[in-house]
């Protein structure tokens, strides 16, 4: 026997009000998390970025507990990303801190203009993985 549709309107007001209500610990980690490192050389090229910004920062970030794997970028104008990857479960704010920590221990091997301006670490939501669809 088919429901009628005021009840399966009901039904579904009730179950998008519950969905509303769910506590954010119940919905599981799937997505790992990263942190962002950035900075900026100005006048460098991605070559001199590479060799004299990166490479000092991979050397000390790489064997961060619980880190996976660490992807870099250089772009002609000065600008360097690195993202490093955590272990999914791995607290996002200690990745940060333990990154932070690293960072400082590259910092005297950065030219002094990348000092001047700063390296910056932030936490980075990987992608919308978390979206939910509802049907």
């Amino acid at each position: 026997m088919a429901a009628s549709p005021g009840r399966q309107i009901v039904e579904e007001s009730v179950g998008g009000v519950s969905f509303l209500r769910l506590p954010i610990a119940q919905y599981p980690e799937i997505a790992p998390p990263i942190i962002n490192v950035s900075g900026q050389y100005p006048g460098a090229n991605a070559d001199v970025v590479a060799s004299t910004v990166v490479t000092p920062l991979e050397q000390q970030i790489n064997g961060v507990e619980n880190m996976l794997y660490m992807e870099s970028k250089c772009t002609n104008d000065g600008q360097l990303t690195l993202n490093v990857t955590f272990a999914v479960g791995t607290n996002v704010d200690t990745a940060q801190m333990l990154v932070q920590n690293r960072v400082a221990l590259a910092e005297p091997k950065l030219p002094e203009e990348v000092k001047k301006l700063g390296v910056n670490t932030k936490k980075k939501s990987p992608s919308i993985i978390m979206c939910v669809n509802l049907i």
